[in-house]
């Protein structure tokens, strides 16, 4: 049955349907219905795999980490993609000395045949309700071959989690694979030291992510690894029987992505490493548990920093290039840092320590971290407390490829004066103040602290627009502020304290009566970055053809373009800080309001992956339609962290 569809019935073992050929049928009534994938040789609720008959890989795998059935889609790659590895000696492939069996029982083996002409498991393949079982054996003249379970990343963004050396692309035993929206493995193995190949590419015919188990061999002739399926997400009381938040059981590590080609944190393990997001990977993983005994997403996160702190480059910092054949990435051009990555980076710093308690290294590299502070606030020229960025932010006077704007939001002319970078950086001086403080270094604590406190002085004045009530974007380098009611902005800045009470209250109230003023309520998909279509002299299309898609408009009042990409397109990246402003504010209907919605979303896998045009999940028009390209946009599962403020106003 490999080939053939899926049936109502098979042999059950253990939690299992087993299918094939030899299989008697006997009725499973006490599981969920099967989906209708074909080629499933074994199925449990938390899981469904097929085998490849002519070399050791999977054909078909399924997971659901909640046991609800909930494997409808097969991810893995028709072919393996290993021909484009650098080692050929990797590569899986038709054996013909290879042979597969299955017992009926949940077992698989394939068999080689030695020197000696008798046949040699060479790989073993075992199940229980929840867990794999490969086990490799070695044998005289026996070609050790790699397992292999390679994703085609558009049906699933698949990335291994574990820490990696730099120039290797191996993750060290044990680790965490996870699947969006399906759910996690934990991996490890019966001998110390192991490693898994991983690799992973996006500007290829089809993108992919490639995990290779490592064959036994005569330094170790016996290897099993065992892959467990696990839910892994911080323990919040009363969620596990409400289906309302089953997307923040399964996918809340949905936000960490570990490219393995430049071994830290990305975008997607075949996009970049962008430093400006870092902050988001170390709030999510200082709420998240153990991966598995000895690593945790703090480690990621440490990793990743330690890459920067050694003088590696992410998308937004100057330098930053491609390198063919090494990574698949989009090189940064400007003669400039954006505004937000050195905030950022600072931000994940003083998560870390403060979530592992680990003083060795803040004080280990506590240069590197006091180089970053200080380049961060060198950027306030004028002395005026607010960082600037050296684009000019002036209407018409539109950032390049070459010439960028200062933020995420990379298509609007951010410049100058950035209220979302500036709040940022308020929140990054706080923590680094502290860090500081724990450190017994009391100057340097001080310095930073009155660098937070002027910086906040100076903030509602500046970007508080009196028109509107709400705070503009930016303050362009002619004075000018560029308000189109952005989202994100008011919400930081009440997230992250800037502004507070009566005043923190009244942008909610603005906020929201815009949303009502302008008929938005399409929150299942998340919010608008901006409630006011961006004009067209504050509207940056550098990198894309097809203008409507990306945002840019024709007419001078950008209404055309409206509701596409970052021009009021709707996305789950950076709503959590309105929704998390309106928790901290105790507003929890009106917080609900835009959450509950966006749970249920979650729940379904509503953002990632792609619509049946070919455009992706994760920017979507106010009526639901498809307008992103990249398939994942790990900022956009940062909300998941509300449920614990939803869990709280719960009770």
């Amino acid at each position: 049955m490999h080939k053939g569809t899926t049936t109502t019935a098979g042999i059950v073992l253990a939690g299992l349907i087993l299918t094939g050929a030899s299989s008697r049928f006997i009725r499973a009534s006490s599981l969920p219905a099967p989906q209708t994938i074909s080629g499933i040789d074994v199925r449990s609720p938390f899981l469904a795999a097929g085998f490849s008959r002519t070399s050791p890989a999977f054909s078909l795998f399924a997971v659901d980490s909640l046991g609800g059935g909930r494997l409808d889609t097969n991810p893995i790659l028709k072919e393996d993609p290993g021909i484009l590895l650098e080692n050929p000696g990797t590569r899986a492939g038709a054996n013909p000395a290879l042979r597969f069996e299955a017992d009926g029982r949940g077992r698989f083996v394939y068999l080689a045949v030695g020197r000696d002409g008798r046949a040699v498991p060479l790989w073993t393949v075992s199940f229980s309700g929840r867990k794999i079982i490969l086990r490799s054996g070695s044998g005289p003249g026996v070609e050790p071959l790699p397992f292999v379970l390679a994703f085609d990343q558009k049906a699933d963004h698949a990335t291994l989690l574990g820490l990696m050396k730099p120039g290797e692309k191996r993750v060290a035993l044990p680790c965490v694979l996870h699947l969006p929206d399906m759910g996690s493995l934990r991996i490890t193995a019966s001998a110390p030291g192991l490693t898994l190949e991983y690799d992973a590419r996006r500007y290829v015919k089809t993108p992919f992510v490639r995990i290779a188990f490592p064959a036994a061999a005569a330094a170790e002739p016996q290897i099993e690894y065992e892959l467990e399926v696990a839910a892994i997400h911080p323990s919040v009381s009363g969620l596990k029987r409400n289906a309302r938040y089953d997307g923040f059981r399964r996918s809340f590590l949905n936000l960490f992505q570990v490219n393995p080609r430049v071994q830290m944190l990305a975008n997607n393990a075949s996009s970049d490493p962008v430093p400006f997001t870092l902050y988001m990977d170390a709030m999510m993983a200082a709420a998240v548990p153990a991966l598995v005994p000895g690593l945790t997403c703090l480690d990621l996160v440490r990793m990743t920093l330690d890459r920067y702190l050694a003088g590696a480059k992410g998308y937004g910092l100057v330098g930053y290039a491609v390198n063919p054949g090494e990574a698949d990435l989009v090189a940064w051009k400007a003669p400039w840092n954006s505004l937000d990555a050195y905030p950022s980076l600072l931000l994940a710093a003083c998560t870390y320590v403060a979530g592992s308690r680990d003083s060795a290294w803040a004080e280990a590299h506590w240069d590197g971290l006091a180089a970053w502070a200080r380049e961060m606030m060198a950027a306030d020229k004028d002395g005026n407390g607010l960082i600037e960025h050296p684009h000019s932010g002036n209407s018409g006077d539109r950032a390049t490829a070459e010439r960028r704007p200062s933020n995420w939001w990379d298509t609007i002319n951010f410049g100058h004066e950035d209220a979302y970078a500036n709040a940022l950086a308020y929140k990054a001086c706080l923590d680094f103040s502290g860090l500081a403080r724990s450190l017994g270094r009391a100057s340097e604590a001080r310095v930073y602290a009155d660098k937070a406190a002027r910086l906040k002085s100076a903030y509602l004045d500046t970007f508080l627009n009196p028109a509107s009530g709400l705070l503009a974007g930016w303050k362009s380098a002619d004075g000018k502020l560029h308000d189109y009611a952005f989202t994100f902005v008011n919400g930081i800045a009440v997230a992250f304290e800037l502004v507070e009470g009566r005043a923190a209250n009244a942008l909610m109230d603005r906020l929201l009566a815009k949303m009502r003023e302008v008929g938005f309520s399409a929150f299942r998909y998340g919010l608008p970055g901006n409630l006011i279509p961006v004009r067209k002299e504050d509207y940056v299309n550098h990198n894309w053809a097809g203008s409507r898609e990306v945002g840019e408009p024709s007419l001078e009042d950008g209404s055309d373009a409206f509701q596409f990409y970052e021009n009021g397109g709707v996305t789950a990246c950076y709503a959590y800080f309105t929704v998390k402003a309106l928790y901290k504010l105790g507003r929890v209907d009106d917080a609900r309001m835009i959450f509950l919605p966006m749970l249920r979303s979650y729940a379904d896998g509503e953002f990632q992956g792609f619509c049946a045009d070919g455009k992706s999940k994760d920017w979507r028009d106010w009526g639901g339609g498809c307008h992103g390209y990249e398939g994942l946009l790990c900022d956009g599962f940062l909300a998941l962290l509300c449920v614990t403020d939803d869990a709280a106003a719960k009770r």
